[in-house]
């Protein structure tokens, strides 16, 4: 009895964690959609700013996050997935592999006005850059990879060893093995860590601030090495460095960042909903 007693007791303490830790998210989530959702309209979101920001819409700031996004994706995931493949599946346990990965989680914990001070040191100057996509979308692609690297190790090795003995016995080669058995088995681990470093990019406006960019552009970018508006900094600027900015624009801009993650994030759920209802264990 006083164990079942205990066992309640346990669980309504956990769900009134869980609740205080869910309300005020959503609170504050509806509070930006009551004050951001008067703003929103065809004209808001497919215009480009104008009357010193005070007046037209976000076209360039979100075509902007958008290409950042890309970019970081095309840089960070492949690299990031591959180094999770050598970590888990080939490097042997040694003093340099434990001191690869206490590297790449003290990484992950380095604020990101630091990657954005390196970007402007090795893009903008030291390889000629300049303030651009290019430069920003490398500097927030290192700032992604320790989280992409870990999660994608990590599932990596939570696919059971038996997979990999029974697929070489039958013949295959390791890296078949790998490629064929192993990475779809763990796709859901890689997809949820490769959104959660996306996720983290998107949002981000110190890496950006420095390397890429642009306090009011009213083109979108033609070219890698073109700045770009994005919809963090956009944010930064109208609420700090822009008076007699209407409320209901900054709300609005936040809606739709906050929309443009939530989008990544159930494209991602969709995505390992799938692969998890193909995984045979």
């Amino acid at each position: 009895m006083n164990r079942l007693l205990t066992q309640r007791l346990g669980f309504s303490l956990l769900t009134l964690v869980a609740l205080f830790t869910v309300i005020p998210i959503l609170a504050v989530f509806a509070y930006i959609i009551a004050k951001g959702a008067p703003a929103i309209s065809w004209e808001f979101l497919s215009s480009f700013p104008h009357d010193g920001m005070r007046a037209g819409g976000i076209l360039p700031a979100i075509v902007g996050t958008f290409y950042l996004t890309l970019g970081t994706a095309v840089f960070s995931v492949p690299l990031g997935v591959a180094a999770a493949i050598y970590l888990a599946e080939y490097a042997k346990e040694s003093w340099l592999t434990r001191l690869i990965r206490i590297a790449i989680i003290n990484l992950a914990g380095i604020p990101s006005v630091v990657y954005g001070l390196f970007g402007l040191g090795l893009f903008v100057f030291f390889l000629r850059f300049g303030t651009s996509l290019l430069s920003a979308s490398l500097t927030l692609s290192i700032m992604t990879l320790p989280v992409i690297i870990s999660a994608a190790e990590e599932a990596l090795r939570a696919v059971p060893q038996a997979f990999r003995t029974v697929s070489i016995s039958l013949g295959g080669t390791r890296w078949q093995t790998i490629r064929r058995i192993v990475l779809p088995q763990a796709l859901p681990g890689i997809i949820t860590g490769v959104i959660l470093g996306l996720e983290r990019a998107a949002g981000e406006t110190a890496p950006i601030l420095f390397t890429g960019a642009a306090f009011f552009l009213p083109r979108l970018p033609h070219s890698p090495l073109d700045a770009t508006m994005a919809l963090p900094y956009h944010l930064f600027v109208i609420s700090t460095q822009v008076p007699e900015m209407p409320i209901q624009i900054q709300y609005g801009t936040a809606l739709v960042l906050i929309t443009f993650v939530l989008g990544m994030n159930l494209i991602a759920t969709v995505i390992r909903s799938r692969a998890r209802a193909r995984r045979q264990w």
